[in-house]
């Protein structure tokens, strides 16, 4: 790197994307060190994001001369943790003011931060704010070891950076904030070709998947028996059992449907299909023992669970689909009627888990032929499988 050594330079460098370091963490990295090049004796820089993530308040970035920065992440807990309220970054956040104090100075205000700081040999520590233009406030943190602490002029330069250094920032939070978004709402690989520029209606393609699509026995008469408020917070840990499964052993959720779920696991050619349906199977059986193991407390009632999947392969049409600019990236075809015809049958004979005869001769270990039924809209009968560690019974 051939770096800078003005701060003229650096805002300029920023301003135009620090294009020389395209990842975040490159680019903090890369601006510690061009800024020491101009003569500011950092130690220790922080930058602190907050983020719009379903668990997630916000990310962290810690950098040192000579190490790689760190990247974190703190849940929303962080804002009642005392270590947070007593920090001077909880100044900062609330007020949005600068946060000054020289550590080699016993009368300096005191924060329990500031004593792991001393430890490191820091002189000299500053926080100040970094304002969007959306006027959220978020936070960057700049220590020093330099006898006597930043000069008036060091501080100066520091803080003529801030501005371009705050847009950056906020560009790339934008950029990761709309990823987490459609991560969120329509999956991961919707997100990447939504991102990628597939939005506009029709824009499709075909993929070859296993199918999973499961809802949870006696929904309705849960529904009509609990408050909404305990339904939502039952669905919730219901869909926790088959989510977490799902993503393990490879799947994208596509769809909550009231207590329905519809996954696909991509298979991009033939000779990885077993391996694909086996993992399928194993991420069914996980949330079969998750849902088995789920209570809840409902006044004086324990309630228990059950739910039925159904899984099948073949080939399907995703993309955007819609009227007018309101827009669903989902799938749809004869092999997602055919998957939701099964869940059904599931249901009527008690199954946890059943299988077309597709899935079933790729994944053929375990199964066992429930009968061949008919298929409302198809015309032809379709012979359906179960587990044969699972014994049939009455549907719930």
């Amino acid at each position: 790197m051939s770096a800078a050594t003005t701060i003229t330079d650096i805002t300029a460098w920023l301003t135009d994307g620090a294009r020389s370091s395209p990842t975040p963490a490159g680019m903090m990295r890369e601006c510690c060190e061009r800024l020491i090049a101009a003569g500011l004796p950092l130690w220790r820089v922080g930058v602190f994001v907050r983020t719009l993530h379903p668990d997630i308040f916000g990310r962290n970035f810690i950098w040192r001369p000579g190490t790689e920065v760190e990247v974190g992440s703190v849940d929303f807990d962080i804002q009642q943790a005392p270590e947070f309220l007593r920090s001077p970054l909880a100044v900062v956040f609330q007020q949005a003011i600068e946060v000054r104090c020289r550590l080699d100075d016993p009368s300096g205000e005191r924060f329990p931060f500031f004593d792991d700081m001393r430890a490191e040999g820091v002189t000299d520590y500053i926080a100040l704010p970094l304002s969007f233009v959306d006027g959220i406030i978020h936070a960057s943190s700049w220590t020093t070891k330099q006898p006597g602490g930043f000069t008036d002029a060091q501080l100066a330069d520091l803080k003529r950076v801030l501005p371009p250094l705050a847009r950056l920032i906020e560009v790339i939070n934008l950029r990761r904030t709309a990823s987490t978004l459609l991560n969120t709402y329509v999956g991961s690989r919707a997100g990447e070709r939504i991102l990628a520029g597939q939005i506009r209606r029709g824009h499709t393609e075909t993929m070859h998947a296993a199918i999973w699509l499961s809802d949870l026995r006696g929904f309705t008469a849960l529904s009509d028996r609990l408050p909404p408020e305990q339904v939502v917070e039952i669905l919730n840990l219901y869909f926790d059992c088959q989510v977490a499964a799902i993503l393990k052993h490879g799947g994208e959720v596509l769809k909550f449907m009231g207590d329905g779920l519809l996954a696909v696991f991509p298979i991009s050619d033939e000779r990885e299909a077993q391996a694909v349906c086996s993992r399928v199977l194993e991420a069914a059986s996980e949330a079969r023992a998750a849902v088995a193991a789920m209570e809840f407390v409902a006044g004086d009632v324990t309630e228990r669970f059950r739910f039925g999947v159904a899984l099948h392969v073949g080939r399907i049409l995703y993309g955007n689909i819609g009227g007018g600019n309101r827009l669903d990236f989902t799938c749809i075809g004869p092999a997602v009627n055919l998957a939701a015809r099964l869940e059904k049958i599931a249901g009527r004979l008690g199954r946890t888990i059943v299988a077309s005869a597709a899935f079933a001769d790729i994944c053929s270990s375990g199964w066992h032929d429930l009968g061949e039924f008919p298929i409302a809209g198809f015309s032809k009968a379709e012979h359906v499988y179960g587990r044969e560690d699972e014994a049939g019974g009455a549907a719930g």
